[in-house]
């Protein structure tokens, strides 16, 4: 054999070999995606960890359910497989953009001409500015819904880069935020797109700051340890679609991209909530009211108007049951002695909240959702005062969906959602990773 021939087959073996390891094809289509989700007891975040670019790095990344798309620091941003997204393409299409951005440095991740224009937004400082959209590798775990499989690669995922200082306030380490939204870019959608699932992912928080939550990608079945898929039994509602945008900045007439449900009213032991203005229960035209669930909050936040009602109906009930009420804990002004208060397999015997539903179901909040422990002995409950104009009247906090299966079906736009997994005996954390 010549030399030019087995030059030829060396570059060749080199090519071939660089991009499978690279992950420009996956050797296999996987059922379903996972990954974990930590929470941070020094913030309250939550955060995975995903492999981005070449050659991969795991990154740190804030968890944002209502995110629109996944966004990472600029600053630091090496790869040779990172592409900027042209103007006026069919991925910047699906970003909703009308922006087109310009660069008079040096061509970098952040900074190349007729580049697609997109906003990043952190919440946890209500900032956005204007960031290029890019494409580059990802890589995340596979599933047979029971445990985590070999990692696969998704080539040409679309995510932007922002300049450092929007990574203030993030959790810890954290380099960006992964946007789970509804949105076209978002990580559920595409991922779907790519591996041609149904339009649907599945959230479990975890309240333990050692042992992670997880996220599930297509479909079921879901299952934890002890062997038990709690895909099963989960309990339906519509997702709503608010009609303005609640990210930190927008292109007018663009929908929200946060998962919205409709809540008629609330019950303290069965009994309703009187005073409730129902006028804040819904989203006006402006995209105000309504309520949306959050990764955002800890807590869930109430309208004060609604606060009150709330608050006022389970104090009532809490005395009845002779629970003794004591001085608030910052951020909380209803507290409680935990002396004499019974333990459950759901948590404190307190008071059942219940969210009545738009389609007559109801969402259960029980004693292990509903109350958080002080260091100083207090049972709080864990819902705080939003304000009297805030822009959505009820955010359910992430406290309040620890240990509970989410499943979240963009196609169907349904919500289902499961019971305090603490009754079937298992929590969000015993994924077998």
């Amino acid at each position: 054999m010549s030399s030019s021939c087995k030059y030829i087959l060396a570059f060749l073996f080199l090519w071939l070999w660089s991009h499978c390891a690279q992950g420009d094809t996956v050797s296999f289509r996987p059922k379903a995606l996972v990954a974990p989700i930590v929470k941070d007891p020094s913030t309250l975040q939550y955060y995975t960890n995903l492999s981005l670019k070449t050659h991969l790095r795991s990154e740190r990344l804030a968890f944002h359910l209502g995110g629109s798309f996944l966004w990472i620091d600029c600053d630091n941003y090496v790869s040779s497989t990172y592409r900027p997204v042209r103007c006026r393409s069919a991925q910047c299409s699906a970003a909703r953009s009308r922006a087109c951005g310009s660069c008079f440095a040096t061509p970098r991740p952040g900074c190349s001409n007729d580049t697609c224009g997109v906003s990043p937004y952190n919440p946890f400082i209500r900032t956005s500015t204007g960031g290029d959209l890019l494409e580059d590798v990802l890589a995340i775990r596979s599933t047979d819904g029971k445990t985590q499989g070999p990692q696969v690669t998704v080539p040409h995922f679309l995510f932007s880069c922002a300049p450092a200082f929007l990574t203030e306030g993030l959790t810890g380490s954290a380099s960006g935020l992964a946007g789970f939204g509804r949105g076209k870019i978002g990580l559920p959608e595409q991922l779907a797109a790519k591996f041609s699932f149904r339009r649907k992912f599945a959230v479990c928080l975890s309240g333990s700051s050692t042992s992670p939550g997880i996220v599930f990608f297509g479909p079921g079945p879901y299952v934890l340890q002890p062997d038990k898929d709690v895909s099963q039994g989960l309990i339906y509602t519509p997702l709503l679609l608010n009609p303005v945008s609640t990210a930190g900045s927008y292109f007018l007439g663009e929908p929200s991209d946060e998962y919205f449900i409709g809540v008629k009213g609330i019950n303290i032991v069965e009994k309703p909530v009187t005073g409730l203005n129902s006028t804040l229960l819904n989203i006006d035209s402006e995209g105000n009211g309504g309520t949306k669930i959050s990764t955002v909050v800890p807590y869930t936040m109430l309208q004060t108007s609604i606060y009150k009602a709330v608050t006022s109906a389970f104090e009532r009930e809490a005395t009845g049951m002779g629970m003794k009420r004591v001085a608030g804990v910052k951020p909380f002004e209803v507290c409680f002695s935990s002396k004499g208060v019974p333990s459950t397999r759901v948590g404190p015997a307190v008071p059942t909240i219940d969210l009545l539903l738009d389609n007559g179901k109801f969402w259960s909040v029980f004693g292990a959702n509903s109350m958080v422990a002080t260091s100083n002995g207090a049972l709080c409950l864990g819902f705080v005062d939003g304000g009297v104009s805030p822009r959505t009247s009820i955010v359910i906090g992430a406290h309040q969906i620890e240990d509970h299966l989410l499943e979240f079906d963009l196609a169907y736009y349904s919500l289902g959602f499961s019971s305090s997994l603490l009754f079937r005996q298992t929590t969000c954390a015993n994924f077998k990773f």
